[in-house]
């Protein structure tokens, strides 16, 4: 049986949990599988480019687990009364090949890609960080404000989006959480003045210029989170000209981070060398940092595996006959024949 989670199945386990510790310990699963990056077979993921949108699949596997993600991205639904990014995911066994697990993964894309951008800035940001401007406040913006508060003590967020009714919804939804200072910014401009952190989340697929270079200062850290394809990205060029720059896996954030404006030599350092030591993080103080952040399949795998533990735990969802268990494995047909099977018919053949 494979045990299937639904959206309220995904509610029960989030509301029961806590977001931001649901978040948190989503986070320490992703850097438990970045940190044996070598055992985790890795690939770019397959991108199907359609009018308006992108439709991809986000495979990866280690020794007994195989993973994998349906999800778009469609930023004119927004237009029809539909979500941006929906998605769907899997995960099953590697010796059989048989899945345990098909759940809900448009919420649970929302907590991963802010678990792991909270992860990256925990190594990035410098430690006295406590503001953040967010750019762009739609779908993934609360999930992105929980994180960086549970995980760095962020305590004062600055927000703008071109829609004003989007961070009217931001400001609504997190209006119930105590210590945090949500201050709402007329520019882009005005919201990253003087901020420890800047989030830029945004949707259009365009070759957007979200940051400038005359916004960076001195020890920022930028967490690039909204450019996911080719020919989608929000920062100006010379931002990342003029940082230190991290990504998830090189092959794939080179055809679709920030990073695709600039020559294929241009030095970046994938995360796990960070996570494991093996490269620093933050060099020093003053330095700009940005985690060009494509979202990569490692992730969701990792967040596949903390959502099998926590509702075998809680036995949340329901087990469903996802794939048919023939008495004889060889009869496959039994599951489509008539309940009743005529006597079969010979023919004779002369010469």
């Amino acid at each position: 049986m494979t045990r299937y989670i639904d959206v309220s199945d995904v509610r029960k386990l989030v509301t029961s949990i806590g977001a931001e510790s649901f978040i948190t310990t989503m986070a320490d699963y992703i850097r438990a599988d970045y940190l044996r990056w070598n055992e985790i077979e890795k690939s770019a993921r397959v991108a199907n480019h359609v009018p308006g949108g992108v439709i991809e699949l986000m495979p990866t596997s280690d020794r007994t687990l195989y993973g994998f993600k349906y999800v778009n991205g469609h930023p004119k639904n927004t237009h029809v009364n539909m979500l941006t990014v929906m998605a769907f995911g899997v995960l099953a066994e590697v010796d059989s090949g048989f899945p345990v697990l098909l759940s809900e993964f448009t919420i649970m894309t929302a907590l991963r890609t802010a678990a792991t951008s909270a992860l990256v800035a925990k190594v990035l940001a410098r430690p006295e960080a406590r503001s953040m401007a967010l750019i762009g406040n739609g779908a993934q913006s609360e999930f992105q404000v929980l994180a960086f508060r549970a995980m760095l003590g962020i305590d004062e967020v600055r927000v703008f989006d071109i829609d004003p009714a989007a961070t009217d919804k931001l400001i609504r939804n997190l209006s119930s959480f105590k210590g945090l200072r949500i201050v709402r910014s007329a520019s882009t401009a005005e919201a990253v003045r003087g901020a420890d952190i800047v989030t830029t989340a945004t949707a259009d697929k365009a070759n957007a210029t979200i940051l400038t270079p005359e916004m960076i200062e001195p020890g920022m850290h930028i967490n690039a989170v909204g450019g996911d394809c080719p020919g989608k990205t929000e920062l100006h060029v010379d931002v990342l000209k003029g940082a230190r720059v991290i990504v998830e896996f090189e092959p794939q954030t080179r055809i679709e981070g920030d990073i695709q404006q600039l020559p294929a030599d241009f030095p970046v350092v994938e995360l796990w060398r960070v996570l494991s030591g093996e490269q620093p993080g933050r060099e020093y103080a003053a330095q700009v940092t940005v985690f060009d952040s494509v979202g990569f399949a490692l992730e969701d795998f990792s967040a596949l595996r903390y959502l099998r533990d926590v509702a075998d735990a809680r036995n949340i969802g329901r087990q469903i006959d996802l794939i048919p268990k023939p008495v004889d494995p060889k009869d496959l047909f039994q599951f489509v024949a008539d309940d009743v099977v005529a006597e079969p018919r010979f023919i004779q053949l002369t010469a």
